[in-house]
């Protein structure tokens, strides 16, 4: 199990900011293909992964980033300074 977060504009279309899913996924990349075949929202969410951020456990990553023994995942838009 993989606690999921989601925040900004992947919230509303997904509908919640968080879930938790049960997944035999490898890298964050089968994770986003698992999620983005869930349902529209989810599919919506994850159409253009180059307008996305992840991180693993709050740290950073990409999407070829393995998996295991993560607990938490998190996916947000891109950040601006200011």
């Amino acid at each position: 199990m993989i606690e999921l977060r989601y925040f900004a504009w992947l919230r509303e279309r997904i509908g919640t900011g968080r879930e938790t899913v049960q997944t035999e996924a490898r890298t964050v990349a089968e994770l986003v293909a698992q999620l983005a075949a869930m349902d529209e929202g989810h599919a919506m969410a994850f159409a253009d992964l180059k307008s996305l951020r992840v991180a693993l456990d709050q740290e950073l990553a990409d999407f070829e980033a393995p998996l295991a023994g993560v607990r938490e995942v998190a996916f947000f838009p891109p950040m601006t300074g200011g």
